[in-house]
């Protein structure tokens, strides 16, 4: 005989637990509230009720694929990224808080002026650019990534959001992209080549191609550093994403470079993660023209 809602609800999280899951209840929340096609706080409120067997058969499925190490976000297949509902798999890294944070903080430091031209770089499942966009409407907003597997994720996003107008470029860095922009942010892969295998199950199911930094990590960061002031105007700027322990180290090594007021901010943790700086001294006369 099926158990109620409640019973239910505590024995998946126990199972989820024995195999390894963190915050194994809230997890067992999502997924039978996905299953019931309610909202968690319904959970309690119909905590007598019992489940159909049908439901029950894809509650099964789901926690099994979940206590094997399938990360959440895919087995729900959406993650809520500053209110708006992201589509997320396996094409694309999973949107995070500290990102999440990050766009909070650059559309509030804006509110007053956007920038005319963003760029989001890496943009994987758009949840940058398509953010930045929705908040700044009058905003010319390009994405790039090297993978068309996470550009087609992000398309879909902006059809979703309604953001049709936001050009997605595919570009290997920025290889493809032409312009000047007043402010590029990117989430670049930072992860040290050697430490990949030693993250958990869940990350290591986002491409590698999103993770993998080289040796120390920051390859790609460098790279980045290097070739955007070509693509900044006047004044323009980038907000960086990096690893928990390479904030202070990449505004050092931007700041040796030339670029201007580079700085740190803290994440919700108070991590030194976001670098800020702004374009080196003449870098707008290096930016070409855009060309479509």
């Amino acid at each position: 005989m099926s158990k109620p809602l409640l019973e239910t609800l505590h024995a998946g999280a126990g199972y989820l637990e024995k195999h390894g899951v963190e915050e194994a209840r809230l997890n067992m929340e999502h997924l039978l509230a996905h299953v019931l096609g309610c909202r968690r706080l319904d959970l309690y409120l119909r905590h007598a009720e019992v489940p159909r067997e049908d439901d029950l058969a894809r509650l099964r499925e789901l926690a099994k694929r979940r206590a094997s190490g399938e990360p959440l976000q895919h087995l729900l297949g959406t993650v809520d990224f500053l209110g708006h509902e992201l589509v997320c798999d396996e094409r694309a890294l999973i949107p995070r808080p500290e990102t999440e944070y990050l766009c909070d903080l650059l559309i509030k430091a804006s509110r007053a002026s956007p920038p005319v031209r963003v760029l989001d770089m890496a943009a994987g499942s758009g949840c940058i650019g398509l953010t930045l966009a929705a908040a700044w409407p009058g905003s010319q907003v390009t994405l790039a990534d090297i993978s068309e597997d996470a550009l087609d994720l992000a398309r879909l996003n902006a059809g979703r959001l309604g953001l049709d107008a936001v050009r997605i470029v595919r570009s290997d860095l920025f290889e493809k992209i032409s312009g000047g922009f007043d402010l590029i942010v990117s989430n670049l892969p930072y992860i040290p080549s050697a430490e990949i295998a030693t993250l958990s199950r869940e990350v290591r199911r986002d491409p590698a191609l999103a993770l993998d930094g080289g040796p120390d990590g920051l390859d790609i960061v460098r790279r980045f550093l290097a070739a955007a002031p070509a693509h900044l105007n006047a004044e323009g700027g980038i907000a960086l994403e990096v690893g928990h322990d390479q904030g202070e180290s990449t505004a050092a090594y931007a700041a040796a470079r030339g670029w201007r007021d580079a700085r740190t901010l803290p994440d919700l943790a108070g991590i030194p993660r976001f670098v800020l700086a702004t374009a080196p001294a003449r870098a707008a006369e290096a930016a070409a023209p855009e060309t479509e």
